[in-house]
Parts: structure tokens; sequence; C-alpha cells
């Protein structure tokens, strides 16, 4: 996705630019690089950023699912994750320590179709440490994958798939539209990720092959940005990666599209989804392919907006949904244009099928408009810069550009393709392959309601898990693996130096109240010509009726739609030609209006920002719809295990008296139940500029934000809210189990953990610190070390002091795979209960390395400068609290944690909340310790369990 992102702004760039001075403008918005090559073929990429003192590392390899065979599908993937565990001189683990002690963001990576990523910004002390590490990937690695290590991943893995798809609504439809669009012989017939069974089957022997096929130097980009010497990276490159082996030669791959002979409809019973879903796809064309430009425009004009055809017909006129999304993705060897619905739960997709037919015929009478053509083009702008924001950001982009159009420069040769698009060419697009085209339908409904999908459809085929006790190979992750250490030309297993120790800088922050109460904050900041801003409405659902909740919810969902002067459709235009975004939205604790535009039109869309809280327009049918849409949401999220963990966790957490227990869309009964005017009288009652604290950061000073808020608080008029005091929940006496049956989910949601601190607490940020080791710290962590690297329970495992203005919870959360669903939760309670009496010298030594040098990068985005102010408005914290914070982990001491585990880590009195399938996973957890578990949701349940 970031090649489009990058096309459509650089076209704003220059013809804004060139209205000025064209030979200016190209200069201004050019990102400069320096490219250079390896004998052995290593393409590298420099690009000196010197805002902040860190430096983005990203090795990609030009491989991914599309490299793969039939029958041996995932292996890209797999990689992504292996590449992490350990090399030969970095040890089991080795980067992920080193991570966690020079302060890296977290190594982390993707796959897609065609490349595989490894990424992490660390400060520009570690940047030889870093090069170093990258090349044992490629050179000093696949000796230490050995038959365990490989058993382990393949769990980690398919718990991956289970999360991410077998356990979703949805989950599985880009398999079934894939398996359809593209022949059986088509490398994008499979999905990325790969299946259980092809997982299953592979062999050391195939992994093995596949590594020393793709992952040569010759098929690889190192991309290199930020604050460094690029004459000494030059020859730290050629140091580490000189003397890695050329591989075999890399055969270019030729475009190949999707090809459907006829069209076909497709029907799926979602074990998950409680609302009927149509998805339709027609094959179009490659990344950077000419007619892929005017296809991105079509299908943002379609969908996106008030007056997006779709959405007239669909969401206004036939009231079918809520919401259309269409997106044109494309990939290195084809692309294809991609339409979803989702039906109100009522609504039967044939009657989609039909309304969608009737909002084509619309498009293709009146066509797009040179103003909507600008429109689109326009917000691209502000996403060019936005993604300037970060050094990760250029570097992918860089590199993006390179492998796939040979040419890291090419981010400004795309500009041409851009400027070509004209509204004829969004027409023949259509034309050439949407209309009358054959294409792929799927309906996906919820089981039992069958009759929703669409006429003629066929079941579609997919291939799910069954729970099976035991099903699962053993394995020894730990076994050492005995090898010839590959040959080098000095000792790689030293590890380099550190640099010189980065300058961390505070920003500079400025403070005013306004003679109304609003209070701002700000942070100038010049590396990109954007303002980003936010008003935080203090109250949020706290505000609302308990037995009434979700007016907080709704009214903003309203407050963007129009004004006293402005429709909806005249708001979001304004907005839009502006290359602005305004989003409205509720928390338990606020209301939060949050702004980014060019910082050039700052004034402009704060006098839109003053229309939306001066004068709403409390337009009827927009609030239908908005309740609508809301009750749809509840119904879904009602079926997604994640969700249900998070709910029922509140419930368990606050008690029915809490109104924190609630979930801040409220229930159904509750949201039918609003009317408009209980929106219009928490806005009068509670919209106020006494409990409103406005945080700016970017291109403007001190003087132009206030300059621009001067009739603001004066018209704007102060009153007293009074913002009720719930109690803070106690800490239970004894610990109790909870299970909520969600039948043959594949996946158990944990959810263990009780009332803690507040933010304000003066153990909170010890607390946090002494959390690092236990879950806290990513791979570095406990809980992730034993539950994913150790046993392969899982796919992701996390603990965390959520803090906030009361006593917020501990809680630990994870999704493993059902099958294991007691055995995780004995071992969380093991970890719990060894921590204290386990945790050592190194552990702190760890934990201060990563806490002190991790601050080098504390503040490089505007959305970390934005958080910090937060805090700062939110706590009444000094500007510079992060010195305090240094001053609390330096003195840290391995007693003082012991002390914290003791005080808040205790497994005997806290809630233990399962989400799965209760026939085969409930009753084993009797074993914990904790009694017989209480089932939250009342329904039949078989306790038998499969073996």
């Amino acid at each position: 996705m970031f090649n489009k992102i990058f096309s459509f702004v650089i076209l704003a760039l220059f013809a804004v630019g060139c209205a000025q001075n064209p030979e200016t403008s190209k200069k201004e918005f050019n990102v400069e690089y320096e490219k250079f090559v390896l004998d052995n073929g290593l393409e590298v990429i420099f690009h000196i950023d010197p805002s902040d003192p860190v430096v983005a590392v990203s090795l990609t390899a030009h491989v991914g699912s599309a490299r793969e065979k039939e029958g041996r599908t995932g292996f890209a993937h797999l990689f992504e994750h292996l590449l992490f565990l350990e090399s030969e001189n970095l040890g089991k683990g080795g980067l992920d320590k080193m991570t966690a002690r020079i302060g890296g963001s977290g190594a982390n990576g993707s796959t897609s179709r065609d490349r595989t990523n490894y990424l992490q910004t660390v400060p520009n002390d570690a940047l030889e440490k870093m090069i170093w590490a990258e090349a044992d990937k490629l050179g000093w690695f696949i000796n230490t994958v050995t038959d365990p290590v490989l058993a382990k991943e393949k769990q980690v893995v398919k718990n991956e798939k289970r999360q991410g798809v077998d356990n979703q609504p949805y989950g599985h439809t880009s398999y079934v539209i894939d398996k359809n669009l593209y022949p059986a012989d088509h490398p994008y017939n499979w999905q990325v990720i790969g299946s259980l069974e092809d997982l299953q089957n592979a062999t050391l022997a195939d992994v093995k092959e596949f590594f020393r096929r793709w992952y040569v130097p010759n098929n690889v980009t190192l991309t290199l940005v930020g604050d460094f010497d690029p004459k000494q990276a030059k020859e730290w490159v050629k140091k580490y990666f000189d003397e890695i082996p050329k591989g075999e030669p890399i055969e270019s791959v030729t475009p190949r599209p999707g090809k459907i002979e006829t069209s076909k409809k497709l029907y799926f019973e979602d074990n998950f989804a409680r609302l009927p879903e149509l998805t339709m796809t027609w094959p179009t064309v490659e990344q950077y392919h000419p007619d892929s430009y005017a296809l991105d425009v079509l299908s943002e004009y379609l969908s996106s907006g008030k007056q997006a055809p779709l959405n007239v017909v669909l969401v206004d006129n036939k009231k079918l949904t809520s919401n259309v999304r269409m997106y044109n993705r494309t990939s290195e060897l084809a692309g294809q244009a991609q339409l979803s619905i989702r039906a109100f739960a009522d609504k039967d997709l044939d009657e989609v099928a039909v309304a969608l037919e009737e909002a084509f015929a619309k498009f293709e009478k009146e066509g797009i408009s040179e103003k909507d053509l600008a429109r689109i083009k326009a917000g691209q702008e502000t996403n060019f810069y936005n993604a300037l924001s970060s050094v990760l950001g250029k570097g992918v982009q860089l590199t993006q550009y390179n492998i796939f159009a040979n040419n890291p420069g090419f981010i400004n040769e795309d500009i041409q393709n851009v400027l070509a698009v004209s509204t004829e060419d969004v027409m023949r697009v259509y034309n050439q392959y949407i209309k009358g085209k054959n294409y792929i339908a799927t309906s996906f409904v919820p089981k039992e309601n069958l009759i929703a999908a669409l006429e003629g459809s066929e079941k579609a085929e997919v291939v799910e898990e069954k729970i099976i006790q035991g099903a699962e190979e053993s394995f020894d992750a730990s076994i050492q693996a005995s090898y010839e250490k590959a040959p080098s030309s000095f000792d790689r297993s030293v590890e380099p130096p550190y640099g010189k120790a980065p300058e961390v800088k505070i920003p500079a922050v400025w403070e005013e109240s306004l003679a109304n109460g609003l209070k701002v904050y700000g942070i100038e900041n010049h590396e990109v010509p954007l303002v980003q801003f936010n008003l935080v409405i203090d109250g949020g659902q706290l505000l609302d009726d308990p037995k009434k909740v979700g007016v907080a919810n709704l009214l903003a969902q309203l407050m963007t739609k129009g004004t006293k002067s402005k429709t909806t459709a005249e708001l979001e235009d304004a907005i839009e030609q502006l290359g602005a975004s305004v989003n409205v939205y509720a928390t338990t604790e606020s209301t939060t209006i949050s702004v980014n535009t060019l910082s050039r039109n700052y004034d402009e869309v704060m006098t839109l920002v003053k229309e939306i809280i001066l004068e709403p327009r409390w337009d009827t049918a927009e609030f239908e719809l908005a309740k609508q849409s809301t009750i749809s949401r509840i119904r879904q999220l009602a079926a997604s295990p994640n969700m249900v963990a998070q709910n029922e966790f509140n419930k368990l957490i606050y008690g029915e008296g809490n109104i924190r227990s609630q979930n801040i869309l409220g229930n159904i009964k509750a949201v039918e139940a609003i009317s408009i005017d209980d929106l219009r009288t928490y806005y009068e009652k509670f919209i106020s500029p006494s409990v409103t604290r406005m945080h700016v950061v970017g291109d403007l000073g001190k003087i132009n934000i206030l300059a621009s808020l001067q009739n603001l608080t004066t018209a704007w008029e102060s009153k007293e809210v009074n913002i009720p005091a719930f109690d803070a929940p106690s800490r239970p006496e004894t610990a109790q189990v909870y299970f909520y049956d969600i039948p043959d989910s594949k996946q158990s949601m944990l959810q263990f953990g009780y009332p803690a601190l507040a933010s304000t607490d003066p153990d909170f940020y010890s607390a946090e610190v002494m959390n690092y080791i236990l879950g806290g710290g990513g791979f570095a962590s406990r809980l992730t070390q034993e539950l994913r690297e150790g046993k392969g329970y899982t796919y992701g495992i996390r603990s965390s002091f959520s803090g906030g203005k009361v006593a917020g919870p501990f809680s630990i959360s994870s999704g493993v795979r059902s099958n294991v669903t007691y055995e995780s939760a004995q071992l969380v309670k093991d970890i719990l209960i060894d921590y204290a009496s386990t945790y050592t010298a190194e552990d702190l030594k760890t934990t201060q390395s990563f806490m002190i040098k991790s601050n080098a990068r504390a503040f490089e985005t505007a959305s970390a400068k934005l958080k910090m102010l937060e805090n700062i408005s939110e706590y009444g914290w000094e500007a510079d609290y992060v010195k305090g914070r240094e001053k609390i982990v330096n003195e840290m001491t391995v007693e003082r944690i012991q002390e914290l585990a003791g005080a808040y880590l205790d497994p005997n009195t806290m809630i233990w909340l399962v989400v799965g399938d209760a026939k085969t996973q409930m009753k084993g957890l009797e074993k914990l310790g904790f009694g017989k578990p209480i089932l939250v949701n009342q329904e039949k349940i078989s306790m038998e369990v499969d073996r």
C-alpha cells in the first residue's frame, strides 16, 4: 500500500508547488538518497535525517508467498519468524536481548505476497551493532535451525493464523477469493500465512532449501535512514556483509493477472459473523501499471465520502448498511479491485447486489468531476508528510521503490504517472475492468442465516481446524543445535561497541490558559509542514446516564455530520479540499476532536473545527443512521472473542454499579432508546471549554495558535461540569476462574488480572519498570519467552498496568490455541508465583538499559509529542517528567522490584477469565486450584471433552 500513498501525494506536492515556483518545488520535495551495490549483489540505500538521534534499519528480501510452491506454502512468513530467533554469533534470542539492551523499538517484520522485511529503529549509537546483527541473518543463521526450533515456530505461526483468520469474523474471505480469482498454479492462489497442513508438513530440509535459494545478498536490500555518518556506515556495511557469498541468479517475474472465465457466487456460514457481508472482486493490474493510478482514484471516488455513489445509494437511500469499502489492491504480479458491504442484520445480500447495480448506473451517468478528482488527490499531500514523520516510514518507501521499480528514485519519477490521471481515465478503467466484467462474489453469513446469501451461490471450500486435545507434536526448543560454524575472516562473536551516546532533547513545551477556561499546550516542530492537534473534552462515557450508555459515543459520531451552515457532504468536502482530516471519538473519560492538516491550511481548518464545536447541525437522518450503525457494531463485537474478553473483564473488574464496566457503545436496548434530544442535553450541559485541553504539535508557533483561538475564546462559553467520581474498584479477596463460551472457538482468549494503580499513584511508574521483564518488554519478557518461545502456545502475550485517573487494572492478555488452555493458564500462574524470587540483577540491568536508551526515540513522531502533552495536561506532570522517570529507573534495585512484585502480582487474588470453547476447555481449568469455573454466559454446554 505504501507505493500508492507516495504516488498520489507527490502530485499534490508538485501541483501546489508549481503554482508558485516549479524549480523550487522539485528541489524542496525531493527525498535525497545514496545507493550502492556490494560485489555480492547486496543493494544498500542511505538517507540522512538528523532530526532525531535514531536510525531505522531495514533488511528486505525480495521473497514472499509468491516464491513458494503449492503444498509448501507459508515458508516466507515462517522465515519472517525464524530469522529473529537465533544466529550463530548473537546466540539464541540474541537479537531480542540486544534490542532490549540498546533501547530499540523492537525487532519486527512483515511478509507480503512479494517481499519479507525486518525492521527496527534504534538510537544511533547502536548502528554498528544492528548492521552486525542484520548480516548474521544472511550469513550465519541457517545452521541454527533445528527440528525442535522448527516445530516450535510452526506452532507460533499456526497460532497467528488462528488469531488473525480462523477465530475472526469474515477471516476466511481472502482465502475464498484468491482460490477462485487465481488459477491453482498462480502464486497468489494461496495465502501469505499458508495453510496449517502445509506448515505442519514442512521438513527441515524443505526450510533450509528455501532459505538458501532466496535469502542471499543478491536478492536483498539493506536500507538505513536517520542520523548517522554515511562514510562510517558504508565501512561497517562492507565489513559485515562483504564476505557473504552471492546466491544463484534470481530470475525476474512477469506480471500475470487473475483470471475469471465466468462470474462466481460463493457462500460461507461464518461461526463468528453476526451480519451478512458481500464482497465482490474483479481482476485488475499489477503495481505501477499505468491503469493502477486511475483505478485507485475510481475506488476512492465510488466508496469514500458522503457523496460517493455507493454511499448515496446503499447507505442513505436504501439504508442497507452504514459503510462501504472499496480499494484497488496491487501487487508485483497482479491486482484486484475489491468491494465489501457488511449489511444490517435484517438485510438480504440480494438487496445489496441490486443496490450496487443502481449505484454503478448512477456513476455511469454522472461520472467524476474535476473538483472531485482534485479533492481525492489533495488529501494525499498530508499523508505524504505523515509518512515522512518517521525514519522507518522513509526507509520502507525507499526500499519498496528499489525492489519493485528497480530504482529508489522512482518516488520522483512516479509523479508523472499520477499527473496523467484524468476524469476520462477514471471512467475508462471502470469500463475496462468493472462494468459488465466477470467477478467473484462471496457471501459470508451468520450460522443459520443462509437465506441472506446471494441467490445461486455455491458453498465455498474452507478448511476448518478441529479442536483435539493433545493434537500438537511435542518439542524441546531449548536443545542447542550442533553444527560447524560458517567461516568468517574475523571473530564475529564479539558484539561491536556502542558509538557516541546520543543527546536526547526533550521538546520545549509552551502552555496557555484562555479566558473561557480552555487550556492549550504546544510543541513547535518544523520537520514537516504539518500541524496535528486535538481537543480533549473531559467526561466522555462517565457523563452518560448509566441506564442509557451510548450517548457520548453517538454525539461524537454526529459532531462531524454537518454544521448549521453545512450539510454532512458540504462539511466533509470543505475538510477534504484542504487535505485535512477531522475525527471525533468518545472514550470512557473524554471526547476527543483529532485534527491533521497542512500548516498552511491550519487557520481554515480551525474555522471548520469551531463550526463543529459551536454549531452542530442535529441532522435527524444522520442520527438514525448512526444509531443503526452502532447497533450493528454491537452485534458484531458480541461475536469477536477479543472484544468479548475485554468487555467481560471490565464487568468483572468494575462491577455492575460502575459505568466503566459497560462498553462505550452501550447495549442494543439502550441505544434504541436514545433520542437526539439526549444528545442535545449532553452537548448543552457537558461540552465546555472549562473541561477541555488542547494539544498542538507542528509547524506553527504559540503566537499563531493563540491568534487562531481568539474568537473561540469569546464564542464558546464556559459552564461548570461535574464529572462523577466512581469509587475505585477493590481487588478480590480470592482468585476465581470465569468462562465465557464461544462454541468451536479455535483459540481461547485469556484475560487475567485485578484492579491496581492509577497513573498518578507514586508506585505506578515503578510498577511499570517491574513489569518490563514480566510481560511489558515484548520478546525480552518471561511471559513471551515461556508461552511463545518455549512452548509455542501463543502468537503473543503481554502484561500491563493500564493506569488512568482512577485505579486501572493490571492485566495479562493472550490468545492461545484451544487445546492448551489449562496448560497456558497454569504456566502464567507459575511465572507469577516465581517472579519475585527469580528476578536477577541481569534482569534489572536489561530493564534499565532499555528504559534509558529508548528515550532517544521517545519524541520522534508527532503522535509521541502529542502523547507527551496529553500526559502533562491530564496528570499535572512537569514538561521534563521523563527525567524524573529516568531517576526512578536508575535508582531501582532488585529488592525494590521484588517488593513491587509481592504487592502487585498476586495470582491468588486475581480474576482469571477465559473466552473459548467451553465443552472442551472449561472443566480442565478446575486444575488451576481456584475452584470450579463460573460460566459467564448461561448457555447449555456439553462438558464432554474431545479426545
